[in-house]
C-alpha cells in the first residue's frame, strides 16, 4: 500500500456498510485518519471502527440522520472536536458523501415523502454538507460524491433514485468551478452493479444475474473494494489534475 493519504484528515457518510465501508477502510490503508458517519447501523460502524484499528489505522464514528439537514452543523461541530482531541486541528482533507438510502420504487410507488427522502439524502445533504465543511476544508483538498450509473442512464425501475443522482453529478460540476480557486478538486464516481445489501434480492434471481452479467464488459459484479480504488485514488495527490468529472465505475455496464 502507497500510504498516499499519511497526514490526511477524512469524512465518509454514510461508512458503516457497503461501498461506504470500504471507502472507510481503503482511505484508512492509505494513512488518512477517517471519521465515518452511520444512521441506524451503530453495530457496522463500530464493526467499521474495529477493523480499520486492527489493521493498524485511525478512525472513529459519528451517529447522523442526514435526512434532516439541521443535523450537519452539529455534526461538524462534533467533528472539530474529535479531529481536534486526535489530530490537534480541525481540518478535513478528504470529504466524501457516500451516505444513502434505498432507491428501489416505479413511478406508480412514488410518494411526495419517500420523494423528499430520497433527495434529501442523496441530494441536499451533501449541499449542506459541502457548506459545511468549506471553513475545514484544506486548500488542495478532496471531495468525492457517490453517485450512480443510473444518474446519466436513468433506470425506469428507479426514477427519484435517478433523478437524484443526475442531481450529485450537476453539483459536482458547479463545486469544481466554484472551488477550483483553492485546488480543491471535486469528482464523482458513479456506480454500476455492486454486490451490496441495497441489490440483495436482484442477486437472488438467478436470470437477472446472469442478464446484468452479461450486460457488463468485464463480466461480473463490482465488489464495493472497486468502487474504494477509484476514490483513494482521485484523494491522492496522483487525482491532482482531475476535477468536475463523473467517472463511471460499472466495469462497463450497457456499453
Amino acid at each position: 500500500m502507497s500510504q498516499s493519504l499519511v497526514g490526511k484528515t477524512a469524512l465518509v457518510t454514510g461508512g458503516s456498510r457497503g461501498i461506504g465501508r470500504s471507502i472507510a477502510e481503503r482511505l484508512a490503508e492509505e494513512g488518512a485518519a477517517v471519521a465515518l458517519t452511520y444512521n441506524a447501523s451503530k453495530d457496522g460502524a463500530d464493526d467499521t471502527v474495529a477493523a480499520i484499528e486492527k489493521a493498524g489505522g485511525r478512525a472513529f464514528a459519528l451517529h447522523t440522520d442526514l435526512v434532516d439537514a439541521e443535523s450537519i452543523p452539529d455534526l461538524f461541530e462534533r467533528l472539530d472536536g474529535e479531529l481536534t482531541r486526535r489530530t490537534g486541528l480541525n481540518t478535513l482533507d478528504v470529504l466524501v458523501n457516500n451516505a444513502g438510502n434505498s432507491g428501489w420504487g416505479a413511478l406508480a410507488d412514488a410518494t411526495p415523502d419517500s420523494w423528499n427522502t430520497m433527495f434529501a439524502v442523496h441530494a441536499r445533504a451533501p449541499f449542506f454538507l459541502v457548506q459545511s465543511a468549506l471553513s475545514r476544508l484544506s486548500d488542495g483538498g478532496r471531495i468525492v460524491n457517490v453517485s450512480s450509473a443510473a444518474g446519466t442512464r436513468p433506470m425506469q425501475a428507479v426514477p427519484v433514485y435517478s433523478m437524484a443522482k443526475a442531481a450529485i453529478n450537476n453539483l459536482t460540476h458547479a463545486l469544481a468551478m466554484e472551488l477550483g480557486p483553492r485546488g480543491i478538486t471535486v469528482n464523482a464516481v458513479a456506480p454500476g452493479w455492486v454486490r451490496t445489501d441495497m441489490n440483495a434480492a436482484v442477486r437472488e434471481s438467478t436470470e437477472m444475474v446472469a442478464a446484468i452479467e452479461t450486460d457488463t464488459a468485464l463480466g461480473r459484479f463490482g465488489d464495493a473494494s472497486d468502487i474504494a480504488a477509484v476514490v483513494a485514488f482521485l484523494a491522492s495527490d496522483e487525482g491532482r489534475w482531475v476535477t468536475a468529472q463523473v467517472i463511471e465505475t460499472s466495469g462497463g455496464y450497457k456499453l
